[in-house]
């Protein structure tokens, strides 16, 4: 398996979960990314879980996790801009999510809303706004074709948004969840053709049922699958939905 080699990583949602466990191990791996940005809900009351306990230091945090609030947003890309000086970013990982559980009777306005706005919408802007760091890393590598180690934008989504499958209908409906993550995978999709021509690899990717508020596996146990599953891929999987294990999920 290809190491994943990047200068340059940006996790949302990384004060607990998935998000926390990317980055604990993108700080283990033996030529760690010399730049981990943390995207947090709290950076200032839940940043422990973000201590780099190698070197006594924190992480460059990029702001709390509003992550439809179009002026944090810039803002934490102003930041993160800052810190790479005239490099760009290699890989952006739109993870922070939220879940509502509810039926389909008992879906709200608000709840579709806020589920929606930072499932959906969030990643929309993040993209945005990480788009020329995104290009300026894609521009500064010797690589010919699409891979995370060049620029890449990874959606955390969920199998929950298959359209086919309808993933554990009968013990959890939650219907704004998946609403959301079906957008996303469109989203992800649409991502790969307008980003394609920029030299910057899209993909929507299932992480598993992990130990969150969302599951019950282990969460090294799927970090390590998805960090192996993004060292091996490339142009020919970009606008693909994706497990943790590599498999194409259907839409």
């Amino acid at each position: 398996m290809a190491e994943l080699s990047v200068r340059s990583v940006l996790v949302t949602g990384a004060n607990r979960g998935i998000g926390l466990g990317l980055v604990q191990h993108f700080l283990r791996m033996p030529k760690p990314p010399q730049w981990i940005f943390a995207g947090c809900r709290d950076p200032k009351g839940q940043k422990r879980g973000l201590h780099h306990g190698d070197t006594g230091s924190d992480l460059p945090c990029v702001g709390s996790a509003e992550v439809a609030n179009p002026a944090s947003i810039k803002a934490a890309a102003a930041k993160v801009g800052e810190h790479l000086g005239g490099s760009g970013l290699n890989l952006l990982i739109n993870n922070a999510a939220i879940l509502k559980v509810t039926t389909l009777e008992t879906e709200t306005l608000e709840d579709m809303s806020e589920v929606y706005t930072t499932n959906t919408i969030g990643p929309l802007l993040m993209a945005q706004a990480f788009l020329p760091l995104l290009k300026k890393a894609a521009q500064g590598s010797p690589s010919s074709g699409l891979s995370c180690s060049k620029a890449a934008i990874v959606n955390i989504s969920s199998s929950g948004g298959s359209i086919t499958s309808l993933y554990t209908w009968e013990i959890c409906q939650a219907t704004s969840y998946r609403c959301s993550k079906a957008a996303l995978n469109m989203l992800s999709k649409c991502q790969s053709l307008a980003y394609k021509e920029h030299g910057i690899l899209c993909v929507a990717l299932h992480p598993g049922w992990v130990q969150t508020d969302m599951g019950n596996s282990p969460v090294d146990e799927s970090v390590q699958g998805i960090l192996k599953v993004l060292s091996t891929l490339s142009e020919k999987e970009t606008g693909a939905f994706l497990d943790w294990e590599g498999k194409v999920i259907p839409w």
